[in-house]
């Protein structure tokens, strides 16, 4: 079952997807960074919620973002 990449409360109202450090069939490792979004002028990175392969992008560059949305999936397996 893919586990899903969840937008973290930062505490923003306005808060933009930057850009993805990885691509769908990549590998990508829990804790990493994998998502960047834009805050208020500043940048954080969303880290990876698994270990697998990135499976899918649900969000991409300059789209807005709240609290809770998936913003794509891991298809959780060693890599």
């Amino acid at each position: 079952m893919p586990r899903a990449i969840r937008m973290p409360d930062l505490g923003c109202a306005r808060v933009v997807l930057s850009l993805w450090y990885a691509q769908p069939g990549d590998p990508v490792y829990a804790g990493d960074r994998l998502v960047e979004v834009l805050l208020e002028g500043a940048t954080f990175d969303v880290p990876a919620p698994a270990t697998g392969i990135l499976k899918d992008k649900l969000a991409f560059p300059d789209d807005p973002l709240v609290t809770g949305q998936i913003l794509g999936h891991i298809d959780e397996q060693e890599v």
